[in-house]
């Protein structure tokens, strides 16, 4: 079975390619949203591969310059997301300076470096006064960079879609105020996993939105991924922004046919996707050993399954060569 899997894998690989890394927002400029599409500049379908930081306030070593160009480089990452913790300690409610200060450490790195960068209000509680006032910050700094994506609610947990749904509008219309533009993520219930629902009752009124899809793929499987072809049966445009092989729990073995599958539907579909995550802790889906650097460089031996595993497929997909 596992060398069927493997060769069923090295298949898909070969026949689906995505776009080249390197210099992404070079080569494709502004984004925008046609149908359930991600467009560029000169409105040719695209899809966006990488991976997220871990939580800010539990991983800060990672937040540099210097791991977003490794990440681009190495993993032929075209966006990276930069996940601000906002409740627990040392998150932005209790240090917004030294947040913003991570935070903003890797969107001048994706800047710099020419990649796309998602901008993650991780929390799982509504906080529309406090985000209002980051993503307005945030917004005034960046707007006019092409390479920023605006996550306004990472995963809501007990919010029914009619509570998120109008803080979504709010936080839309305070972004918009100041960046006409750029992509904005919007979250929806139960950790991102009721798209069915938003399928039924969209925001309308505004362009350039998409709604995040979160996917476990040991947890999270068919069913899940049925939702997100009726959503995009409805015209519903989608982006995995977080997404990973093992349980839900972040641990536990990696169960590579479902999280084959899942990329196998993300590509087909056209949908982005980002991997979790950039952290040492002692988990499966933290990608790093306790011997990774702050800066990026890292070996072979100071990845774990998990980023060995994902920056492979990330190598992969972008046309290089696997074996460094």
């Amino acid at each position: 079975m596992k060398t069927t899997l493997t060769l069923l894998f090295v298949m898909l690989l070969l026949v689906i390619r995505g776009p080249v890394a390197g210099q992404p927002v070079k080569e494709h400029g502004s984004l925008s949203v046609k149908g359930t599409s991600l467009v560029d500049r000169k409105g040719t379908e695209m899809m966006l591969q990488g991976v997220s930081f871990g939580w800010h306030n539990f991983w800060p070593r990672f937040y540099t310059e210097e791991t977003v160009q490794w990440l681009r480089d190495d993993w032929a990452c075209s966006v990276v997301r930069a996940a601000m913790g906002v409740e627990p300690n040392r998150g932005y409610i209790e240090s917004p300076d030294w947040s913003k200060e991570k935070i903003e450490a890797v969107i001048r790195g994706a800047i710099g470096n020419d990649v796309y960068v998602i901008i993650d209000w991780h929390s799982h509680h509504i906080r529309l006064e406090e985000a209002k006032m980051f993503f307005s910050e945030m917004a005034e700094k960046y707007g006019e960079y092409p390479h920023v994506i605006y996550e306004i609610y990472n995963e809501p947990e007990r919010d029914t879609w009619p509570e998120v749904k109008a803080y979504s509008i709010e936080m839309i219309k305070t972004i918009r105020e100041i960046d006409p533009d750029n992509i904005i993520l919007v979250g929806n219930p139960h950790w991102d996993q009721d798209v069915h629902i938003v399928a039924d009752d969209p925001i309308t009124g505004y362009d350039n939105i998409m709604y995040t899809l979160h996917f476990y793929a040991a947890t999270h499987k068919q069913s899940l991924r049925d939702r997100g072809s009726y959503a995009l049966g409805k015209g519903i445009p989608l982006f995995v922004s977080e997404s990973a092989g093992m349980l839900h729990t972040g641990d536990g073995p990696i169960d590579y046919e479902e999280w084959y599958t899942w990329i196998n539907w993300m590509r087909s579909n056209k949908v982005s996707w980002i991997s979790w995550s950039i952290s040492d802790k002692d988990e499966t889906c933290s990608m790093l050993k306790k011997s990774a650097s702050s800066e990026g460089n890292w070996t072979r031996e100071d990845l774990k399954e998990s980023g060995i595993k994902t920056r492979e497929m990330l190598r992969k997909f972008a046309g290089k060569e696997t074996s460094e």
